[in-house]
């Protein structure tokens, strides 16, 4: 499948000659040992220095996302794969920005995006998603909850070809709240949904104490498991592997598939930055790509 970078070809030659790789322009892209890509050009708005962010340059982070959004919209790329943000510059140069999943789903007019991580061993899927845990209770509702089920089942069947997934759920608060006595959310939303989804054909597994879901006899038993907040399922995933996974976005009219960790702004330009998590998301939006 061909490679489109969408970026500045000019800052990309630069990066590359940085820290020794090999790529040399090419007619409408680059080229370096075995392989191409055509660039998708987007010019950056001022010289960049490794390592040093700048709000001048978040309009042309923002372009870069937006061009190929509307290119996967329109057809023209089978898959969308993205390395890390640093949000907070985005944010302080006056966009409404939390992430790229809810950045994909507004533009693709999506209400409900999930974000999962993935790798040889582990899914884990999010109800919520880039939020403070101080605000996780009151945005945990029934409504996004069976949104969201329904989302990772769908996606399963339809791109990872599980006919009929097993899904692991689990509750919010500890031992899923100990019959009420830990807190009731498991007993006033996830348990009613958990049943209406399953008279629906889903199966669904919880609600799950946390601490137990991820353990090695457990998590065998599902395809994937439901953390009810960012902190709650991805250390689990990251612990298992770090930059061993794929963040896998469901829910959108399109693949896209993205890195395991963060910007590392202290490694830029150094050359000592680890490529292995966008190897494999490279090769997982490929395979999702050809339905493999």
């Amino acid at each position: 499948m061909p490679l489109i970078v969408a970026g500045d070809m000019g800052l990309l030659l630069q990066r590359a000659a940085a820290i020794g790789l090999e790529l040399v322009p090419v007619d409408g892209g680059v080229a370096g040992p075995g392989a191409t890509a055509r660039i998708e050009q987007v010019t950056l708005r001022k010289a960049s220095v490794p390592g040093q962010l700048d709000p001048a340059n978040v309009e042309y982070v923002i372009e870069t996302l937006q061009r190929a959004t509307d290119g996967c919209l329109a057809g023209n790329y089978g898959a969308m794969v993205t390395g890390p943000i640093q949000k907070s510059v985005i944010r302080e140069a006056g966009y409404d920005f939390i992430g790229h999943t809810e950045f994909l789903a507004e533009r693709s007019g999506v209400e409900t995006p999930v974000m999962m991580l993935a790798n040889e061993s582990l899914r884990v899927a999010l109800v919520t998603i880039h939020l403070p845990i101080v605000e996780v209770p009151m945005a945990l509702t029934a409504d996004l909850l069976e949104r969201v089920l329904r989302v990772i089942d769908h996606d399963l069947k339809v791109h990872f070809g599980i006919a009929c997934p097993v899904i692991g759920v689990c509750g919010l608060n500890p031992h899923a709240g100990e019959s009420g006595h830990l807190g009731d959310e498991e007993i006033t939303i996830i348990q009613p949904v958990l049943e209406r989804l399953r008279a629906d054909g889903l199966t669904l597994k919880g609600p799950l104490p946390a601490d137990t879901a991820f353990t090695q006899s457990r998590k065998a038993e599902f395809d994937v498991i439901v953390a009810m907040y960012h902190d709650q399922g991805l250390p689990v995933i990251k612990q298992s592997g770090f930059g061993q996974a794929t963040n896998i976005t469901l829910g959108l009219p399109f693949i896209r598939t993205s890195v395991d960790h963060g910007t590392a702004l202290e490694l830029a330009g150094t050359g000592g930055a680890k490529a292995d998590s966008l190897v494999m998301a490279l090769e997982v939006a490929e395979a999702l790509a050809r339905g493999d």
